[in-house]
């Protein structure tokens, strides 16, 4: 694990605690539009893929016509409330550690460009990062393209990369950009969904995420 150069961070439910707001503006959309409500799982489980995916799963029924509302009555759910959310207790505290020890730290995240430079702004985390990649910028988790652009410009190798996410979908990502992964179990996915895929450690708090870094890196 010493030769790791490159820490690429999903965003939602792995360093912002995001999750509860995002599946629950997901199920007042969808009761605002009359469609079926997931349950709790099912909105939580798309957090972190790209928006045609994500709806395909949790509104198999909605018509392309009818994207644009939902998303335009999801933004009204969500954004006033944006402001609201944080980092995770000690988060900061493993930025600033990876970059003490000259890690190139990046992120790779279902979010839109313009909602994550939002939140990194409100979060303060400015110069933080080396670099970040979205999934309106690139196809979306878990093909691996937005790990293989990350190690491009970080001038890396898929063996000095290691992705921390807390979904399946950084799971698979990793795997398919045959990079290590690790999961953290405090996220969107449950523990028995995330040991479906390859990863060389399970964090159940950032504190212990941090610890495992600290001795691994």
């Amino acid at each position: 694990m010493k030769d790791i150069k490159l820490v690429v961070f999903d965003w939602d439910g792995t360093l912002l605690d995001s999750t509860q707001l995002i599946a629950k503006s997901i199920q007042q959309t969808c009761s605002h539009l009359s469609l079926p409500i997931p349950d709790d799982h099912q909105a939580k489980f798309v957090i972190g893929l790209g928006l045609m995916e994500s709806l395909q799963h949790v509104v198999p029924t909605l018509k392309d016509s009818e994207i644009p509302q939902f998303i335009e009555v999801f933004r009204s759910y969500y954004l006033p409330q944006e402001s609201q959310l944080s980092l995770f207790v000690g988060a900061r505290e493993l930025l600033d550690l990876l970059n003490n020890k000259n890690k190139i730290v990046a992120v790779a995240t279902g979010k839109p460009r313009q909602g994550l430079n939002r939140s990194i702004k409100h979060n303060q985390l400015e110069g933080i990062f080396a670099f970040t990649r979205c999934a309106d910028e690139s196809r979306p988790k878990p093909h691996p393209e937005m790990l293989e652009y990350l190690m491009d410009v970080s001038g890396v190798y898929p063996h000095e990369t290691l992705m921390i996410g807390d979904t399946t979908h950084d799971l698979q990502m990793a795997k398919n950009a045959k990079v290590k992964a690790v999961a953290v179990s405090y996220g969107a996915h449950s523990p028995t969904l995330l040991k479906e895929e390859p990863h060389l450690y399970m964090a159940p708090s950032v504190h212990e995420l941090n610890c495992w870094i600290n001795e691994m890196l």
